[in-house]
C-alpha cells in the first residue's frame, strides 16, 4: 500500500507543477481584481428597463457545491485545471441567497419550492400551484387554494410563453408553472388513488393540456402519460413500461392538437431529426415529446432521438421571440436532480454543463436590455467535495492521501448519505479496486439510502437584465417571480408601469428607490 506521506508529497509536487507562470507574479492578481471593480463599479447605473422577455433556467438540485464541481468540470472539459474557469452563470452581475424551506419542511422538495419561485407563494411538500392549505395527496384541500404562476401572468399580459425541461414535461418543476395538485405524482390518472378521482381531481396530464390550452412551446419527456393504457410507444414499442398509461382512454396530444386554431400552425414531434428540421418561423405551438418518461441523461443521450436541452433552448427562443410583447420560458436543467439521488455525481454535473451551455446560447440570442435572466435551483443535495485536492485535480478523481483512520483512498466528490455506501468484509470499500471514473459510478456516501436525499442550505440566484439588482442579499424563495413580474410589467404589481417611458425605462416605484439608499453589498 503507499504510504500516505508519499502521496502527500506528490500532491504537493502537483500543486507547485499546475500554478500557471502568470500566477506567480502579483501583479496579474491586482490587475484583475482592478478589472472588477471597474466593472462593479460601473453597476451603479441600474438598468431599470421593462424586461420584454424573462427566461428563467432551474437547475434542480443545483446547490452551491454542485455550481463549483460544474464549473470545475467545465474547465478540464476544455483541457485547463478548472478552477479559474467561468460558468455563464458565474458572468452574471447580480447573486443572491434563496431560503428553500417548504412551509412543513426544513429540507424541501421540488414541488413546494417549485409553487415558491413560479406562483410566489410557499407551500407544503409534494403539492403544486397550491397554497399551504392543501395537504399532500388530499384531493378535498385543493378547491379554492389554487395559485397561479408567472408562465399565466405572462400568458395573461399577451406574452408567448414555454416550457423546456429534461425530465418528464409534467414533473415536479414545470407542473407547478399550469397545475393545481395536491400530489405531484399524479402525473396521469393512472397514479391517482380512486378517492382522488371520485372527489374530481384532475392528474397533471390532463392539466398540461386544459388549464393554459395556448402555452406556445412545451418540450421535455413524458409521453406515456398523454395516451390510453397500453397504448404502444412511437420509440420503444416492445418495451410494456413506455406504453400508455392513462384509464380514461384519453389521447391527450390530439385533444392538444385540437384546442389548436386552424389558421395557426402547431406541431407535434418526438425526436431530434424533427425538431431540428422545424422552420420556427412556421410554427406557432410546439409540443415536443422525446421520451416516454424523464429524458435520457446527457452523458447517454441519443444524437438521432433525443435533442440536448440547448438544442431545445434553442428552438423555443426562435419560436417564442416572433411575439413583439415578448415572451416567459422556463428553462429545467431537471436531470442534475437525479443524477445526484442516484449518487451518480459525474452524471449530474455533466448535466449542469449542459445547462450551463444552454443558458449561453440564450444569452447569444436575446439582450441585456430587454431580457431578464434568473438562474437558480430548487434546492442543494447532500454532495460535496474536498480533501485537499491539488489544483487541477480531476473533480472525479482521488483526494491525494489516504485515510489516516482506515488507510484507504477515497475520491474528493462524497455524499452525506445515498446509494454508494458500501461494506466489503467489514471495511470501507477500497476505491482503488473499482472504476470511480465511470459515468455511473457510485461515489461513497455516509449513511446508506436507496436514494441520496436533498439538502437543505440557501441555493444561489444568479441574475442579469432589467431589473435584475432587485435580486440582492437573501431571501425567501417566493420572492422571485415577484421580481421577474416587476420587471416585466405583468401580473398585480403594475402601478410603476403606466409610467414607462417610450424608451422602455420604467419610472421610479414602489420598489425603485433612490440609489443613495441602496447599501454597496446590494450593488455590487
Amino acid at each position: 500500500m503507499i504510504s500516505p506521506f508519499l502521496v502527500l508529497a506528490i500532491g504537493t509536487c502537483l500543486t507547485n507543477s499546475l500554478v500557471p507562470e502568470k500566477e506567480k507574479d502579483p501583479k496579474y492578481w491586482r490587475d484583475q481584481a482592478q478589472e472588477t471593480l471597474k466593472y462593479a463599479l460601473e453597476l451603479q447605473k441600474l438598468n431599470t428597463n421593462v424586461a420584454k422577455n424573462v427566461i428563467m433556467f432551474l437547475g434542480d438540485g443545483m446547490g452551491v457545491s454542485t455550481v463549483t464541481a460544474t464549473r470545475i468540470l467545465k474547465g478540464q472539459l476544455h483541457h485547463n485545471p478548472g478552477e479559474e474557469t467561468r460558468l455563464e452563470m458565474d458572468k452574471f452581475p447580480f447573486v443572491a441567497l434563496s431560503k428553500t424551506y417548504n412551509t412543513n419542511a426544513q429540507v424541501p422538495d421540488s414541488a413546494g419550492t417549485a409553487t415558491a419561485y413560479l406562483c410566489g407563494v410557499k407551500a407544503n411538500e409534494g403539492t403544486v400551484g397550491v397554497s399551504a392549505a392543501t395537504e399532500r395527496s388530499r384531493c378535498n384541500t385543493t378547491q379554492g387554494n389554487e395559485v397561479t404562476s408567472i408562465l399565466r401572468w405572462a400568458k395573461d399580459a399577451g406574452k408567448s410563453v414555454g416550457i423546456v425541461t429534461t425530465t418528464r414535461v409534467n414533473h415536479a418543476t414545470p407542473s407547478a408553472a399550469y397545475a393545481h395538485s395536491a400530489d405531484r405524482d399524479w402525473y396521469s390518472d393512472n397514479e391517482m388513488p380512486p378517492e382522488a378521482l371520485s372527489q374530481g381531481c384532475k392528474d397533471i396530464a390532463y392539466q398540461l393540456v386544459h388549464n393554459i390550452r395556448d402555452i406556445d412551446v412545451i418540450m421535455g419527456g413524458g409521453r406515456k402519460y398523454m395516451y390510453p393504457k397500453n397504448k404502444t410507444d412511437v420509440e420503444y414499442e416492445i418495451d410494456e413500461k413506455a406504453r400508455g398509461t392513462r384509464l380514461d382512454g384519453l389521447d391527450l396530444v390530439n385533444i392538444w392538437k385540437s384546442f389548436k386554431p386552424r389558421h395557426k400552425h402547431s406541431h407535434f414531434i418526438w425526436n431530434r431529426t424533427e425538431l431540428l428540421t422545424l422552420d420556427p418561423h412556421n410554427v406557432d405551438y410546439l409540443l415536443g415529446l422525446f421520451e416516454p418518461g424523464d429524458m435520457q441523461y446527457e452523458l447517454n443521450r441519443n444524437n438521432v432521438t433525443d435533442p440536448s436541452l440547448s438544442e431545445m433552448v434553442v428552438v423555443a427562443i426562435q419560436i417564442l421571440q416572433k411575439n413583439p410583447k415578448g415572451f416567459f420560458l422556463l428553462v429545467e436543467g431537471g436531470r442534475i436532480d437525479h443524477g445526484h439521488h442516484e449518487g451518480k455525481a459525474k452524471q449530474a454535473l455533466h448535466e449542469a454543463v449542459e445547462m450551463d451551455r444552454a443558458i449561453g446560447q440564450a444569452g447569444s440570442m436575446t439582450s441585456l436590455e430587454d431580457t431578464l435572466t434568473v438562474v437558480t435551483a430548487d434546492h442543494s443535495h447532500v454532495f460535496t467535495f474536498g480533501g485537499y485536492t491539488p489544483r487541477g485535480n480531476s473533480i472525479f478523481g482521488l483526494a491525494p492521501m489516504l485515510s489516516d483512520t482506515d488507510k484507504k483512498p477515497f475520491t474528493a466528490i462524497l455524499y452525506g448519505n445515498g446509494p454508494g455506501y458500501k461494506v466489503v468484509g467489514g471495511e470501507r470499500e477500497n476505491v482503488s479496486m473499482v472504476d470511480y471514473a465511470h459515468n455511473n459510478y457510485q461515489a461513497q456516501s455516509a449513511v446508506p439510502l436507496r436514494h441520496e436525499t436533498h439538502g437543505g442550505e440557501d441555493v444561489a440566484v444568479f441574475s442579469k437584465g432589467p431589473m435584475a439588482h432587485l435580486l440582492h442579499g437573501v431571501h425567501e424563495q417566493n420572492y422571485i417571480p415577484h421580481v421577474m413580474a416587476y420587471a416585466a410589467c405583468i401580473g398585480a404589481n403594475l402601478d410603476h408601469c403606466a409610467h414607462a417611458s417610450s424608451a422602455g425605462s420604467l419610472a421610479a416605484g414602489p420598489l425603485l428607490l433612490p440609489l443613495a439608499l441602496f447599501p454597496l453589498s446590494i450593488l455590487f
